[in-house]
C-alpha cells in the first residue's frame, strides 16, 4: 500500500516527515505506597501536528471513536485524592490505538463506529511504524517505567485501566453504569465488583458489555504476562460527561479502592494465565 503523503487526495490534512514535537503521554506523580498505579489509554482525542483532524469534522473526534469520554477527568482525581501515580496518553486512538497490540488489525482503525477515518484509509508499514515510535511506545515505556519504580521499592503494584463506553449501541440501551473488565487474574476484579455493587445503586457488568480478555492489550502486556493484579474498568459515558459525574466517580472510587488495595495477595506477583492463550512464566 501507498504512504499518506501531503498531496494524498484521501484526507484534507497532511502528514509531514520531519519528527512531532508533541508529548505521547501524561505522568501524574504519586506515592507508591498504596500500590496502585491508574492507566487512561483513551484519554485524549488530540492529534498531533502535521495530523490536522485526520480528514474529520470536528464532531467526529468528540464522540467516543476519538477518546473515551470523562475518563481523563475521573482518572486525575481519582490520582490526587489517593495521591498514586497515573499515565494518561495524550493522542486519539484513532491516530493509533494504545490498547492495543503491535500486530492488533485493529491498531489504527480505518473505519469506525461508521465514520470513514481519511487520514488512515492509505496509511502503510512505514507510517504505522512512525506512530508506533513517536506516540504508542513512548506511552508504554512511561507505564513500564512506573511499574519498575515500584518494583524498585520493594512495591508489587496493582494496575487499574479507567475507560468509558457508550450508553446506548446500535440503538440498543445499555443498562450498565459500569463495567468491570478482565482476563484470569481474579484477585482485584472480584473485589471491586463486589465494593460497587454493595450499594445497591448500580448495575455493574462482569466483563460485559465487553471482554478483558484481549491478548496483547495494555493490561495483557503489562500486568497479565508479569503476574501483576490488575482490573479494566469502564463507566458509561452519559455518568462522566461532565465535571460533577467525575468527580461524583473519582469520590465512589477513592472511598472503596483503600480497604481492597490492602490485601496482601493483591501484592504479590502470580501468573493466572489468560483466556486468550498460553503465558510464559515470570
Amino acid at each position: 500500500m501507498r504512504r499518506l503523503s501531503m498531496e494524498d487526495p484521501a484526507t484534507t490534512d497532511s502528514v509531514a516527515d520531519a519528527p512531532v514535537p508533541f508529548p505521547a503521554f501524561e505522568r501524574i506523580p504519586g506515592t507508591l505506597e498504596a500500590g496502585l498505579i491508574l492507566l487512561c489509554d483513551h484519554a485524549s482525542n488530540a492529534l498531533p501536528p502535521g495530523y490536522g483532524s485526520l480528514g474529520l469534522p470536528k464532531a467526529e473526534l468528540e464522540r467516543h471513536i476519538g477518546y473515551d469520554i470523562g475518563a481523563a477527568g475521573v482518572t486525575r482525581m481519582l490520582a490526587h485524592r489517593l495521591g498514586c501515580p497515573a499515565v494518561l496518553s495524550r493522542f486519539s486512538r484513532l491516530l493509533i490505538d494504545p490498547n492495543r497490540g503491535e500486530d492488533d488489525p485493529t491498531l489504527v482503525m480505518r473505519l469506525s463506529d461508521g465514520a470513514v477515518i481519511p487520514g488512515n484509509r492509505h496509511v502503510d508499514d512505514v507510517e504505522i511504524e512512525r506512530r508506533l515510535a513517536l506516540f504508542h511506545r513512548p506511552y508504554h515505556d512511561a507505564i513500564h517505567a512506573e511499574i519498575e519504580a515500584a518494583l524498585a521499592q520493594g512495591v508489587v503494584p496493582v494496575l487499574l485501566s479507567l475507560h468509558s463506553f457508550t450508553p446506548v449501541w446500535r440503538g440498543l440501551a445499555r443498562p450498565w453504569h459500569a463495567a468491570v473488565l478482565w482476563d484470569s487474574d481474579p484477585r482485584f476484579t472480584r473485589e471491586l465488583i463486589d465494593a460497587l455493587e454493595a450499594p445497591g445503586d448500580l448495575i455493574v457488568g462482569d466483563n460485559e458489555p465487553y471482554d478483558g480478555a484481549l491478548r496483547g492489550d495494555c493490561l495483557f502486556r503489562h500486568a497479565t504476562l508479569r503476574g501483576l493484579a490488575n482490573t479494566l474498568l469502564e463507566i458509561r459515558q452519559d455518568l462522566i460527561a461532565e465535571v460533577e459525574g467525575q468527580r461524583a466517580w473519582a469520590d465512589r472510587l477513592a472511598g472503596l479502592l483503600p480497604d481492597i488495595l490492602a490485601r496482601p495477595e493483591l501484592h504479590e506477583a502470580c501468573v493466572y494465565g489468560s483466556r486468550t492463550g498460553p503465558v510464559p512464566p515470570i
